[in-house]
């Protein structure tokens, strides 16, 4: 991660050297060596919305949400009722929802985050929430055709003191509903469904 920053916090510095430099020597526009174009084009290319970010951009707007959780595979599932706002930010790259609902009777909000990297060919996704002070990371695949998306990310349990890997699967029935899914490690270790979020877009 402070890499990738730096890496981007580079980009940006060379950006404004080129913009601020025709100030300081009169006008006179620098000249870029083929490398130093090369890796302009590169972050300039790598940083332009495309099709996938206009794929995000569709699903902005609000819901109405059904949610239903599991603690034990075999008990009944809990259900509550929530609402999520969904906006586009930083020019048309990232998706930003904000969810409210309650858990066990107390108050629960939720903030998330969701683009796709242009570099890595992959979207990602961030998700955190007035339960915890942490923050969940996770990156997958969206097939267009199939309309549905496969995400494995993880956060770190205030149990184990450790990172705890989940796996998530949105589908899309219709246009106006959407059914996400989340599933990780029950207690004996083995993979279970967590939670399942039902939205209706209004």
């Amino acid at each position: 991660m402070r890499k990738h920053t730096q890496s981007l916090f580079a980009a940006t510095m060379m950006v404004l050297l080129v913009t601020l430099a025709p100030a300081q020597t009169g006008d006179q526009q620098p000249q870029m060596t083929p490398e130093q174009k090369a890796e302009m084009e590169a972050y300039m290319k790598a940083g332009a919305p495309g099709a996938p970010h206009k794929a995000l951009a569709s699903m902005a707007g609000t819901y109405d949400l059904k949610i239903r959780s599991w603690h034990d595979p075999d008990g009944p599932a809990m259900e509550n009722a929530g609402t999520a706002t969904r906006t586009m930010t930083l020019d048309g790259r990232v998706l930003v929802e904000e969810m409210s609902s309650s858990m066990m009777g107390t108050p629960y909000n939720g903030y998330s985050m969701m683009g796709f990297d242009n570099v890595t060919g992959r979207y990602w996704s961030t998700w955190n929430d007035s339960m915890s002070t942490g923050l969940m990371v996770s990156e997958g695949t969206c097939d267009a055709q199939a309309r549905t998306c496969t995400f494995t990310g993880s956060w770190n349990d205030p149990i184990k003191k450790g990172p705890v890997k989940a796996r998530m699967t949105t589908r899309w029935p219709n246009p106006m509903t959407e059914i996400f899914e989340m599933y990780g490690p029950g207690r004996d270790g083995r993979e279970i469904k967590m939670m399942e979020i039902t939205y209706t877009k209004k």
